[in-house]
């Protein structure tokens, strides 16, 4: 089953269950894909499950940000219904990497790297956002990177 037919499938099974909620946050969904299919390659065709996870993430820092905004603009309420579309969309991403695994990843980059410096930290960077496979925010990772590299 593709990442887009999972999608169906459980449009479908928030329909029945008459979840609005949920019905609303998998439709934004699928027409974010949609649209990202067709400014790929024209109508009719369709993204692979990488490409989709990636709006997937897309989607998720878009409601972040929303959420900040919110709760500096004093609309907590504003701030929860972004949360909660926040925890739909995380059931599409992989489970993301903890903590040790991240320090992991990152040593195991510096050493293959040979990396002395925060010079050569782009090449980290690199390193662990392939290995990571969308595992782990950028965020998180430029912080280990400069936490385990010497000044």
């Amino acid at each position: 089953m593709t990442f887009q037919d999972r999608i169906n499938q459980d449009i479908k099974s928030a329909m029945l269950a008459r979840d609005q909620s949920k019905l609303g946050v998998l439709r934004m969904l699928k027409t974010a894909l949609m649209n990202a299919a067709i400014e790929k390659g024209g109508a009719g065709s369709s993204l692979d499950d990488a490409a989709a996870l990636a709006i997937v993430r897309k989607e998720v820092k878009k409601r972040q940000d929303s959420i900040e905004a919110f709760e500096k603009g004093g609309r907590p309420e504003m701030a929860s219904a972004e949360k909660a579309e926040i925890d739909v969309l995380a059931t599409y991403l992989p489970q993301p990497l903890s903590a040790p695994e991240l320090t992991a990843l990152v040593q195991e980059a510096i050493a293959s790297t040979g990396a002395s410096s925060r010079k050569d930290m782009g090449a980290v960077i690199k390193l662990v956002t392939e290995k990571a496979a969308g595992r782990s925010d950028g965020r998180s990772i430029s912080t280990e990177v400069q936490r385990l590299l010497p000044s």
